[in-house]
């Protein structure tokens, strides 16, 4: 048996998640066609491309999507398509960040858990463009060496091999009132 005294510890450096951050939001974004429109037919957005950098404490998602328009104009006689190209800078904080990474080796990464999305379009007030509200949220690590600390046995790995290590079944039985056939369901 070991004591506090005998144990021995070292520091590895690795690379690990070292920060991890979300973010949604909402913006609109103005869409001028060649024609006045009289109604908004549909509404897509389409081409989204972005990258993750570095920004401090924080993650810049840099992009681009395509906006399009089908839209009717001239007392709804007609019928066109306009397209833009919208230009975006999502800044998103690291709700968790491990302080002691090393910042030289960070690299970050974002993943769009909703890409952008139309969630309304309509005509301005004055009458002469299209406002569109764009729903979108990102998920963003960052990897960096971190240093961990770790217990090390005096005999090596070898010590484990033999070892059989029981759980205390002194506890609550909180799991006999649930329905066995609500879990099938869940995995499935």
């Amino acid at each position: 048996m070991s004591i506090d005294k005998d144990l021995q510890t070292r520091e590895i450096y690795t690379k690990a998640v070292c920060g991890k951050g979300r973010k949604f939001s909402q913006v609109t974004n103005t869409v001028t066609p060649p024609h006045a429109p009289t109604s908004i037919l549909g509404a897509w957005i389409i081409n989204n491309q972005y990258e993750a950098v570095k920004s401090g404490e924080n993650v810049e998602v840099v992009g681009t999507y395509d906006i399009n328009i089908w839209y009717s104009y001239n007392k709804n006689t007609k019928t066109d398509v306009a397209k833009e190209t919208i230009s975006y800078v999502e800044v998103v904080g690291l709700s968790f960040l491990d302080k002691r990474h090393k910042p030289i080796t960070a690299e970050v990464s974002a993943v769009a858990t909703q890409e952008p999305n139309c969630v309304e379009a309509s005509v301005s007030s004055r009458g002469d463009s299209v406002i569109v509200r764009v729903e979108r949220e990102f998920k963003v690590e960052m990897i960096a060496e971190t240093k961990v600390c770790v217990v090390v046995s005096a005999n090596g790995c070898n010590d484990f091999d033999d070892k059989h290590v029981e759980f205390d079944d002194t506890g609550s039985d909180d799991y006999e009132d649930l329905d066995p056939d609500l879990l099938d369901d869940d995995l499935n």
